[in-house]
């Protein structure tokens, strides 16, 4: 087993503003991933197929974006503080700068546009 994360959906409520927020911030193009005869509308973050986790941006019912909960960490290259200054720019609130987190290396916490709390990871 590779990790023990397979899979992550990050629940939303306007998926135009979600794209554009995640794109803006880290830089990453997502892309639609139909689902016929399903009322969700998914919309994928970049992975090599066979690769690293996978996920989503959901739309739909059931899903509601939450600041509580399950927490995603992204990968964000070398320094996290270039995506982290764009966080507030493309519509979500910084709750945590970058902070060391020993010789792992940093992390920050923010709420996206939905008001989800996620987190960006960095080696330094």
């Amino acid at each position: 087993m590779k990790s023990a994360i397979n899979w992550y959906e990050i629940p939303v409520s306007n998926m135009n503003r979600a794209k554009k927020f995640y794109s803006d911030v880290l830089g990453y193009e997502l892309t639609e991933m139909p689902m016929p005869g399903l009322p969700f509308k998914y919309f994928r973050f970049p992975v090599e197929q066979g690769e690293g986790v996978g996920g989503v941006l959901v739309e739909g019912p059931g899903y509601k974006p939450t600041a509580e909960g399950t927490m995603v960490y992204f990968n964000c290259g070398e320094d996290l503080s270039v995506a982290l200054s764009k966080v507030e720019k493309a519509g979500g609130k910084v709750i945590l700068q970058k902070t060391p987190v020993g010789a792992f290396g940093f992390m920050a916490h923010f709420t996206d546009s939905e008001g989800n709390k996620v987190a960006l990871f960095s080696p330094r």
